[in-house]
């Protein structure tokens, strides 16, 4: 993971859009894109709760860029 960077890829499955952490062990899925951002969004929530986001050099602040 780089600095601050939390990556994932997106695919379409034969229902769903799957989103799988290149990072952290996060897996997700929803019936659309949007969906599939804001499932992502929570499971990074999840998976960093209590964890100090400045030791991790996580930003709290969500940015999405597609590659």
């Amino acid at each position: 993971m780089r600095k601050g960077i939390i990556q994932f890829r997106i695919y379409r499955g034969e229902k769903y859009y799957v989103a799988e952490c290149l990072d952290l062990p996060i897996v997700t899925q929803g019936k659309t894109l949007d969906e599939v951002i804001e499932n992502i969004k929570e499971a990074i929530g999840l998976h960093l709760e209590g964890e100090d986001l400045e030791e991790l050099g996580i930003s709290q602040q969500v940015a999405m860029q597609q590659c």
